[in-house]
């Protein structure tokens, strides 16, 4: 094991993140089989690896869209990036797509409101919906890799950060630093089942603990 491979971004293929996120994926994958060809996929606030990790751009059954704030390219045939904003799909219809997916971007949205505006699109936009966001309760944070860290005060936290290496084996840059602490709020169980008020709550625990939620309205069976 390379201990390296803990403190990686999750969107490099040998990373711990990467590698959860893979485990998450099998549950869905269950799920595309009894959808027919072409699959429509929106992945709000996604990322071209994410996909190619997974295979997807090799698969042309399924047609992916990726939104996000900013115009970003891809070479692959069936996998686009549109300009968006994932409180406000106003763009698409009702039902527009098979399935909105999301992984790991309800928790970067500021606000509670801005949230709740998110939950309701998904539902809207997507004939299915799967949302993930890490449990807030879990032992680790997962942005910064520090045990418990999401309940310490603000500046406590922007000090760690800027100060000292204890974050992902660096200092971070104090900007970078200061807007990831501005923008996440970590969700609980119970929030999630308000923003997703009829989901199944798919839960990926390690060792015992909750470690993520997804809410997703797939049928159990």
């Amino acid at each position: 094991m390379n201990v390296k491979n803990i403190f990686i971004g999750s969107e490099l293929p040998n990373s711990f993140g990467n590698k959860f996120r893979a485990k998450r994926f099998k549950f869905l994958q269950k799920k595309f089989e009894s959808f027919p060809a072409p699959v429509k996929i929106l992945d709000v606030g996604g990322t071209l690896n994410y996909w190619v990790n997974r295979g997807f751009d090799k698969q042309p059954g399924f047609e992916i869209t990726l939104l996000n704030m900013k115009k970003s390219e891809s070479d692959h045939a069936n996998i686009k990036y549109i300009v968006g904003d994932a409180t406000d799909l106003s763009q698409f219809n009702d039902n527009s797509f098979d399935i909105v997916f999301s992984n790991s971007v309800i928790e970067h949205l500021y606000t509670k409101e801005n949230q709740i505006k998110m939950a309701k699109e998904a539902m809207r936009v997507g004939k299915f919906y799967y949302v993930q966001t890490p449990n807030k309760y879990f032992i680790i944070e997962p942005h910064y890799l520090l045990p418990f860290f999401q309940f310490l005060p603000n500046k406590l936290q922007y000090l760690i950060l800027t100060k000292t290496k204890f974050s992902r084996m660096k200092k971070w840059n104090p900007e970078r630093a200061q807007n990831y602490i501005d923008e996440i709020r970590l969700l609980s169980k119970a929030e999630m089942l308000a923003l997703f008020p009829s989901c199944n709550l798919y839960i990926e625990k390690v060792f015992g603990f909750a470690k993520s939620y997804s809410a997703h309205n797939f049928p159990e069976k």
